[in-house]
């Protein structure tokens, strides 16, 4: 056999091995999408009635799926199924594929200007405020877009699907397959209560600081600016209420039981609060806007991305 025909032989082969392959993937992803589906609905008539099957077909995937894993998926139960901790990783893995697939389907057809399905947006909770009302307002400019606005320390991972975008604090994101842009900076100030000045004063300088007391995040080791500031400035002992997220430290704020850092933004207007001293630029972080690269360009994240920044041009006023 020559040479040029053994390496046909082996491209053809090859070929072979790959389309084997992907029709075991394809033949897969009917058992992945049918436990998506298991998975968001609960039951499985539900599911059978979103894929068009019977009831059957979907215990029959759902088996064997968990079958070839060696892993159950679900929980059984008289009310329907449960997802379990591998089942949870599958559906955000499934729920990710399926945005992809329609998102092509939808360029195949055409369908270019469509905003639909779910959209997953992720931020500090000190940003609701903020980010509720262009999200409700995108909404309704999009009716068939179901939204989901998860708040929290944890990082969701856009790799696994558990958010479209995410609004992130302090360094730059470097997680591979993420796209990074720059957002805006964050701004925050020290406030005190009209109640806690009428007692105690303003401080007039760094050096009054040691007179006064002052309310932090519970985590001495948390890496924003301003609580790195607070720690390296205030003496330990000043530091005499702490809080676990931005919520408690307003309204501890707002009680009277010392001096702490807020959004700029969360404050303004509340005639109930003083700003202390002049804010400093080391106080502030910066904000970071990341998506997952394979649904950066999809027109739902394009969208949002888009109606977001344009309406976050007043969020500084």
């Amino acid at each position: 056999m020559s040479v040029a025909r053994a390496n046909k032989t082996l491209v053809s082969q090859q070929g072979l091995l790959e389309f084997a392959q992907w029709k075991t993937a394809v033949d897969n992803w009917d058992e992945v999408r049918t436990a998506y589906q298991v998975a968001r609905m609960g039951t499985v008539s539900g599911a059978a009635e979103v894929l068009g099957v019977h009831h059957a077909t979907v215990i029959r995937h759902i088996d064997a799926i968990e079958a070839r894993l060696a892993v159950k998926l679900f929980q059984r139960h008289a009310r329907g199924y449960t997802p379990t901790e591998a089942g949870e990783d599958l559906l955000r893995v499934a729920q990710a594929t399926e945005d992809q697939f329609n998102q092509l389907i939808g360029r195949m057809k055409g369908r270019g200007d469509d905003v639909s399905g779910e959209l997953v947006v992720t931020s500090l909770s000190s940003l609701a405020s903020l980010v509720v009302p262009v999200l409700a307002e995108f909404q309704r400019r999009h009716p068939e877009l179901i939204v989901r606005y998860l708040t929290g320390d944890r990082l969701f991972r856009l790799e696994y699907g558990e958010a479209h975008v995410a609004i992130r604090a302090g360094s730059a994101p470097d997680q591979p397959d993420n796209v990074v842009q720059s957002f805006m900076k964050q701004e925050v100030g020290l406030y005190a209560s009209t109640d806690y000045v009428a007692l105690h004063g303003k401080p007039g300088s760094l050096d009054d600081f040691a007179d006064h007391s002052f309310i932090s995040t519970d985590d001495e080791n948390s890496r924003a600016p301003f609580s790195r500031w607070l720690r390296q400035t205030v003496p330990a002992e000043r530091i005499t209420f702490r809080c676990t997220n931005n919520f408690c430290i307003r309204e501890a704020v707002l009680s009277g039981a010392g001096i702490g850092f807020m959004p700029r933004w969360s404050a303004a207007g509340d005639p109930n609060l003083v700003e202390v001293i002049d804010p400093m630029p080391e106080w502030f972080g910066d904000l970071w806007l990341v998506t997952h690269v394979d649904l950066h360009r999809t027109t739902k994240v394009q969208a949002f991305l888009t109606y977001l920044k344009e309406q976050s041009k007043s969020w500084a006023k």
